[in-house]
């Protein structure tokens, strides 16, 4: 007979002694004008991210290096270039940045900014599908090497005994080895949220006009663009908070 859940132990900070461990937490952005019930959901999600976090810094360890997605730079580069993206991933950094964590770049630019290039070019749609299997084919290159570097910085920056966090969009494909613990952030708040995209996308959306496009297109290179779909979780298995 299994054993009861709530007699399972919970893992402590004493069986991470000397590891490396990593929390992931799912990178969600808010849009310009998003639907006030998207709102709720978006902000109830950041502080259902914040306890989780704050629980597992009690638990595991506290953090000592922060990685973001689209932070190619360090100090206080990397500090302003994340203010920008006006997201509530700044605010949890900069509380840790109060503790003496580090916020560490992980992209390379010209793979980052090629990867934006490629998916804008994706989001747009063609007209024609050989020119659409080719940038489809493009993109998923320019990603695969993206990601590799992304795992190769965490892996050389993330010391023996450490706790890092990862603010990553989902569907990401970045390999971790098996030297380094990873914890899932997943608040109950994320489920919904994508359930409310999905609705959101089986409703009849009006068509993009040309303008719409241009602005879409002139955005500023090396901030990520929120997804307008839920992407599928990485290939690893995680343990959650």
């Amino acid at each position: 007979m299994s054993e009861e859940l709530s007699k399972i132990e919970r893992p402590t900070a004493a069986s991470f002694s000397g590891k490396r461990k990593l929390y992931v937490v799912p990178l969600l952005y808010q849009w310009p004008d998003a639907p006030a019930e998207y709102q709720a959901l978006f902000h109830r999600y950041w502080s259902e991210v914040t306890d989780q976090l704050n629980h597992l810094e009690d638990r595991i360890g506290a953090v000592a290096q922060i990685y973001h997605e689209g932070i190619d730079s360090s100090g206080d580069a990397a500090v302003a270039t994340l203010k920008q993206f006006e997201n509530p991933s700044y605010d949890i950094t900069q509380a840790r940045l109060s503790k003496n964590a580090a916020l560490t770049p992980i992209e390379d630019r010209e793979l980052m900014n090629e990867s934006i290039d490629w998916e804008r070019f994706v989001m747009m749609g063609f007209a024609s599908s050989k020119v659409a299997r080719l940038a489809t084919e493009n993109l998923m290159a320019v990603a695969k090497k993206r990601y590799e570097h992304i795992g190769s910085r965490i892996t050389e920056t993330l010391k023996d005994n450490e706790a890092g966090i990862l603010f990553m969009r989902e569907g990401h494909q970045i390999q971790f080895p098996a030297t380094i613990e990873v914890f899932s952030v997943s608040p109950p708040s994320l489920d919904e949220i994508h359930r409310y995209l999905r609705n959101a996308q089986e409703r009849p959306q009006p068509q993009a006009q040309p303008e719409e496009h241009a602005a879409k297109a002139e955005e500023p290179a090396g901030q990520p663009e929120a997804p307008k779909k839920p992407r599928k979780a990485p290939a690893r298995k995680k343990k959650t908070a």
